[in-house]
């Protein structure tokens, strides 16, 4: 109900600014029911964009979460390891992405493959600081029952910080399925070739000035973004709802 009654506010606040702005500024602020409108007209495109936003960015989170998990693992096996690797993952995240997307360009295309260099490099970040955090975080009483049983290093890891790392490794998942969209929508837009997704569809209704069909695809993009976190939130839910403290608290 809250997010329904909020969403109904914001519609009527959108119709009222459409009364109120000047005519000339009009066609960069339409009405909603011009943007309803555009997504019937426009479905075929949009839903065919859809789709091939969707592959590349899941598979661009998919990629970017078997490397994020990998590069956490090696850096909780030992200090060297995380002072070795850790500086180079922030300055992955703060490299601007927009300043490589020519490079990406010119050395592997300008296709699918790409798109999801991008995604992968606009995703990665989160998953690897949050699987981090939950591998290095668990409870030391824990650690001394496991060393007491005299468990080695790959059993300590897949029995006991992998569980206990599950809510965190989630959660950086979730941060980054809203990245992995945003990243598959920056890669069609500036590449420009191959199959059309909802970057490309941007571009075009910007260049032809269709501000309802703009709107109506970046409602579809937030959509696809939406559905990918409430998705892994949840299965976050069904692993660890029945034990983790936030399931408790969200019963």
């Amino acid at each position: 109900m809250p997010p329904a009654l909020f969403g109904a506010g914001t519609i009527v606040f959108w119709y009222l600014m459409t009364l109120v702005v000047p005519d000339r500024k009009k066609i960069l602020l339409p009405a909603p029911h011009e943007v309803v409108g555009s997504l019937i007209s426009e479905r075929s495109d949009l839903l065919d964009a859809l789709v091939i936003t969707a592959k590349e960015s899941l598979t661009g989170l998919l990629v970017a979460g078997i490397i994020g998990v990998l590069v956490a693992v090696i850096m909780s096996q030992g200090r060297f390891a995380e002072r070795a690797l850790f500086p180079w993952a922030v300055v992955l995240q703060t490299v601007p992405t927009l300043a490589l997307v020519p490079l990406i360009g010119l050395w592997f295309g300008f296709g699918f493959r790409s798109r999801v260099i991008v995604v992968v490099l606009i995703a990665l970040f989160p998953i690897i600081t949050n699987t981090h955090f939950g591998l290095t975080t668990v409870d030391a009483n824990l650690h001394d029952m496991f060393t007491l049983h005299r468990v080695g290093r790959a059993r300590r890891l897949w029995r006991l910080q992998f569980p206990a790392a599950m809510p965190a490794i989630f959660a950086g998942f979730r941060i980054s399925a809203g990245l992995s969209v945003i990243g598959a929508i920056v890669g069609e837009f500036f590449f420009g070739r191959g199959d059309k997704g909802l970057g490309n569809l941007v571009d075009r209704f910007r260049g032809q000035l269709d501000m309802p069909a703009l709107y109506a695809t970046i409602a579809v993009s937030s959509v696809l973004g939406i559905a990918v976190y409430w998705t892994l939130a949840w299965a976050a839910e069904r692993y660890t709802g029945a034990w983790h403290e936030t399931g408790k608290k969200a019963e």
